[in-house]
């Protein structure tokens, strides 16, 4: 064997290391990829005997209380939650620290103690939530162990966009409570921190207005649903259900426990079918409307000229904002065909007495009406990027959804943006061009590596990029009607995007996320989610 010159072996190292490819991180397979990691020697050992030492006077208990039942069957018995005034030995000490970003944490894992200090009782939950990926994959599922031993490591992190989003449509098929506490427990381990519930649509109205009973005894229920595309055979299986007052708390409570913010959509003026089939009067012609049984855009939508109109929106919103502590409210504001706008002496009148130019000017004006009363109440207002045609306010938030280009727009004229382009971030569309192997689908194309490629800033300057507040990506349900098709869909594609919305641009690598996300998915196995296994063959 030639012997290697000792003399040259400093320099051998340093050219090791400089020749690792950007972003590798060895040992430590954490998704979202932390921002800043230090792997170190030794091992922590986590027994039953250790104990969660809360430091001061810190409200994080929803944090600490998940995290230890998590461990409750694979120890034998949940860590104790202690206050403390200093940090402990053999402990999970966590502590808040204000210097650090409300999101920002450092996470210390010692031989003899782990260290956790948050900006926030948020940072330290995203904390826990890389502790979580640290631990063996059989925790998930009550594996029984001894003591679970965690890789000492530094990490320090923080995220890149303030929104990381994730939508779930709600109204061409409805899923249970617990389908969307499993929903929301999916976005919590990716680190994800908005649930946008699509909870009205042509197809169905799924929230219930105590002051508009109508909307849920009608337009929670279509006689049936068509087969396939449109094809115009129908399966003759009613179809509906929508959630109390009581559900939906018990939802936004349980996001909260998991610091996800759930963002409600009302749709309008668009889309509105179920709730013209319950009060026919709200359309242009009087009806007769039913929910619709088939998808796409219909004509039917929301008068603008009627004030009974306005009066029933700020009516039904006031009963959502009572039950959403989200500063957003989303309103849709896609897809409004103007056919009967163009046609309704109403809708005319108010476009010569409000003097607008035409009929996308009355969307304007219908979007800057209902802006105002949102503020009024406190809220802000969220919309697809169709709400930028006929002028918007500066004040409106633009969800783009058809490419990135509305987002473009709308932040170089200063508004707030969340991406979510259908080009690489709509999870209904296929993961794979074998659609053979995937299940039936709306169509496209929208592959892991796709997602990953995103950059919610590209194409704009600093000052524009800065009204970037993150990304979402959307899953529309006109052919999903499960809970496991829904996890199909999402998974792994949402551990791409979380990565994409947390971890800065410079520091990203698709072949070093694809490792880490091949061990991610052992964890989803253990957890029972579904999810598009062949993407990795």
């Amino acid at each position: 064997m030639k012997k290697i010159n000792l003399l040259f072996l400093p320099a051998m190292i340093s050219l090791i290391i400089a020749s690792r490819p950007a972003g590798a991180q060895e040992e430590v397979n954490v998704v979202p990829r932390p921002v800043k990691v230090q792997v170190e020697k030794g091992k922590f050992a986590l027994t039953p005997a250790t104990v969660i030492n809360v430091i001061g006077d810190a409200d994080v208990a929803p944090a600490c209380r998940l995290f230890s039942d998590l461990l409750a069957r694979s120890i034998g018995t949940p860590p104790e939650i202690k206050t403390g005034k200093k940090a402990q030995r053999k402990a999970i000490n966590v502590s808040v620290n204000p210097s650090l970003g409300e999101e920002a944490y450092t996470l210390d894992v010692r031989e003899r103690s782990v260290e956790i200090a948050g900006g926030s009782a948020r940072g330290v939950f995203y904390a826990f939530q890389t502790l979580r990926q640290l631990l063996p994959t059989g925790v998930e599922k009550g594996e029984a162990f001894a003591s679970l031993d965690i890789r000492c490591v530094k990490i320090e992190d923080e995220p890149l966009f303030a929104y990381r989003g994730m939508m779930l449509d709600v109204a061409r098929h409805f899923f249970s409570v617990a389908d969307v506490k499993t929903y929301i427990d999916m976005l919590a381990l990716h680190k994800m921190n908005r649930f946008h519930w699509h909870l009205t649509d042509d197809q169905g109205w799924r929230i219930k207005i105590e002051k508009f009973p109508l909307l849920t005894e009608v337009g929670s229920t279509r006689p049936e649903t068509v087969i396939g595309k449109n094809t115009g055979r129908y399966d003759s299986i009613p179809h509906g259900g929508f959630y109390t007052r009581e559900d939906i708390k018990e939802v936004v409570q349980y996001a909260a426990e998991r610091y996800v913010t759930v963002i409600p959509e009302i749709e309008l003026p668009g889309h509105a079918s179920a709730a013209l089939a319950s009060y026919p009067s709200l359309g242009c012609t009087g009806g007769p409307y039913k929910v619709a049984t088939w998808w796409g855009v219909f004509d039917e939508v929301f008068c603008a000229g009627k004030e009974e109109t306005f009066a029933f929106l700020e009516a039904v919103l006031d009963e959502v904002i009572d039950l959403f502590p989200s500063e957003y409210v989303h309103i849709g504001g896609d897809e409004c065909p103007k056919t009967r706008w163009k046609k309704c002496r109403a809708c005319q009148a108010r476009i010569k007495a409000e003097k607008l130019a035409d009929e996308h000017e009355l969307q304007s004006y219908f979007v800057k009406r209902i802006e105002r009363f949102l503020n009024s109440r406190g809220k802000k207002l969220i919309g697809f990027d169709e709400i930028l045609e006929g002028g918007i306010s500066r004040t409106a938030t633009v969800m783009s959804w058809r490419g990135t280009a509305g987002g473009i727009e709308a932040a170089r004229l200063g508004n707030p943006v969340v991406m979510s382009p259908n080009s690489h971030a709509y999870f209904d569309y296929y993961q794979s061009r074998d659609t053979k192997a995937e299940p039936f689908a709306i169509g496209g194309f929208v592959p892991l590596e796709k997602v990953y490629s995103l950059n919610p800033t590209e194409g704009l300057n600093e000052q524009e990029a800065r009204m970037v507040q993150g990304v979402q990506a959307n899953l529309w349900t006109e052919y999903i009607s499960t809970i496991s098709h829904v996890q199909y869909m999402v998974l792994p594609r949402m551990a791409a995007l979380s990565e994409v919305g947390w971890t800065p641009g410079e520091q990203r690598s698709y072949d070093d996320f694809r490792k880490r996300a091949i061990v991610l998915t052992d964890r989803y196995a253990a957890l029972g989610y579904n999810f598009a296994r062949h993407i990795f063959d």
